[in-house]
């Protein structure tokens, strides 16, 4: 396959041939959809990650507070 002919130094001319390759080359890295389900997932998963660090970090608090309380109760 001829993807240019060279008519001058460092100087190429596309070809039909060339022309169509690249085409359907970025047809289809635009079609690909697979990397964006691995992204997905991951966003989902960080998402997740996030609301679990967000919850242990109140109960870690609120526990806290309550054996902060309970042990002054018993002094």
């Amino acid at each position: 396959m001829v993807i240019g002919s060279m008519t001058a130094p460092n100087e190429a001319i596309p070809t039909p041939d060339g022309v169509m390759f690249m085409k359907n080359l970025i047809a289809r890295f635009a079609k690909d959809e697979s990397g964006a389900t691995a992204i997905e997932y991951g966003l989902i998963a960080a998402g997740i990650a996030l609301a679990i660090i967000t919850v242990v970090n109140n109960l870690g608090t609120t526990l806290n507070a309550k054996f902060t309380s309970i042990s002054s109760s018993l002094k």
